[in-house]
């Protein structure tokens, strides 16, 4: 492996150095992390079971608990740029080991969601395609599907960052576009009967339904941070990267609540029944029968756009930690043009195709791989999201920074962590499900494990971490 000469790094660097996304670029990275179309084709339908005229105060809560932990994180993101995301935030505040922690969870996090979502991209794919009459039926087809849009998830990830974000804005946008129009045309179709006054009002409202829906509306954001990992490839990192954090979950949080409310007002009670509300909306109103492969495929490029984004943080992360020894050297190098952690992203992407493959070869429907795998994924994300908004408390005392807000949006975001996890583990869910957080536990006791190796080994390592703040992914080979 050799050094690259300076005469051929210089000038990349400094390009490297004025950055080279915009802030709607960034946001784009966020939006798409998020999925809203894919969150907006299920979510609603599944907190209605509950928290029924309640549905919209789920999301309206949940926005706000994202808004606490996106705010924790812009206060670390105004004052630092680095690719390591919420792992380089964390050790300003609690130090190494709590940095360790949560990248580790983080880790986990996006590409438990990653390789979930993969299985969603096959399911709509594998149906859009059907819709068009081609003979995509069986296993064969679905293995095949895992193997091409994972491939070119791991391509586009590979082959630069502006690439991949400007492909999850795309399809996003597009699968937004087509919702949106079906949503608004639902209302028009409803005319007076749209106003549904009794989804703002308190009366009769199951409170422990909102509050569980409240969980499933916070799952339905994880991700939103994704951003703050390309401090080091955006211009005005300090200014564009607190704002697309917030705005993206703004956006987001008020496109599910206008989603949510016009479900309900369209579908009423049948929204509980309904295995595909986007759908049933569709035949209600009429739509023309060429709209239905539309549809789907939006639903289906929302997947595909949340299977880029999160590598994208997974190749980062793992990138500064090469940088820092905490894993393999050769992790913290890039490629030697389109300058991307691309050993990793060879490891992650492909990781999640195979998990694909052996879940389908078992016999699992695809929107199960969803299912299964964004649950493990989002345990991390819960652990993530907590370590720093304590770190920032920590932190920002320790500065001297006004914190007043800091502690306010820190203790929802904890306390409203812990009580997501709590409801996913209790009542016990049926299997997988029950089996899920144990495995979660191992991974993070297994990356405990190795983080008490290196400090009995290497502490000049452990003093590293979380401390690599580069202008620039460099290091090329």
């Amino acid at each position: 492996m050799s050094s690259p000469s300076s005469d051929t790094t210089a000038p990349v660097d400094a390009g490297l150095r004025r950055g080279v996304m915009s802030g709607p670029e960034l946001a784009a990275q966020a939006i798409a992390n998020i999925a809203p179309s894919a969150v907006i084709a299920f979510t609603a339908a599944a907190i209605y079971l509950g928290a029924s005229n309640g549905t919209v105060l789920s999301f309206i809560l949940a926005t706000l608990v994202i808004l606490s932990v996106g705010y924790c994180v812009t206060v670390f993101a105004r004052r630092h740029a680095s690719a390591g995301s919420l792992y380089t935030y964390v050790a300003k505040g609690i130090g190494p080991f709590g940095a360790y922690l949560a990248g580790i969870a983080l880790l986990v996090g996006c590409w438990g969601i990653a390789a979930g979502s993969l299985g969603g991209a096959v399911s709509y794919l594998n149906q859009f395609l059907n819709l068009l009459g081609l003979p995509a039926d069986g296993l064969g087809w679905q293995i095949a599907l895992a193997i091409v849009l994972g491939g070119l998830a791991t391509l586009f990830t590979i082959r630069g960052i502006r690439l991949s974000a400007r492909v999850s804005l795309v399809l996003e946008l597009v699968s937004v576009a087509i919702i949106l129009i079906l949503l608004v045309l639902a209302l028009v179709w409803a005319g007076p009967a749209a106003w549904d006054p009794d989804q703002f009002s308190f009366d009769g409202i199951p409170l422990q339904g909102v509050a569980a829906g409240m969980v499933l509306g916070i799952l339905g954001f994880v991700g939103f941070s994704s951003a703050d990992a390309l401090g080091r490839e955006a211009r005005n990192p300090y200014t564009a990267i607190p704002r697309a954090i917030m705005w993206s979950a703004v956006t987001v949080g008020v496109l599910y609540v206008f989603a949510a409310y016009t479900q309900i007002a369209v579908l009423g009670e049948g929204l509980a029944e309904s295995a595909s509300p986007l759908e049933d909306i569709a035949t209600q109103i009429g739509m023309p029968t060429w709209f239905a492969p539309i549809l789907t495929f939006g639903v289906g490029a929302s997947f595909f756009a949340v299977v880029v984004a999160p590598l994208n943080v997974v190749g980062r992360i793992i990138y500064v930690m090469g940088k820092e020894g905490m894993v393999a050297e050769r992790f913290g190098r890039t490629h030697d043009s389109h300058l991307t952690p691309h050993r990793v992203l060879l490891l992650a992407g492909p990781a999640a195709i195979v998990l694909n493959v052996i879940l389908l070869l078992m016999g699992v429907d695809p929107m199960n791989i969803v299912v299964w795998v964004d649950t493990y994924g989002t345990y991390g994300y819960m652990v993530a999201y907590a370590l720093v908004a304590i770190a920032c408390v920590v932190y920002t005392r320790r500065e001297n920074i006004p914190n007043t807000l800091v502690w306010g949006c820190a203790t929802v975001a904890v306390v409203a962590m812990a009580y997501v996890f709590f409801a996913n583990v209790w009542p016990v869910p049926a299997f997988p499900l029950n089996v899920i957080p144990y495995l979660f536990v191992v991974t993070m006791i297994a990356a405990v494990a190795w983080y008490r190796y290196k400090a009995a080994t290497r502490p000049d390592v452990i003093a590293r971490i979380g401390t690599t703040e580069t202008n620039a992914m460099e290091g090329v080979g």
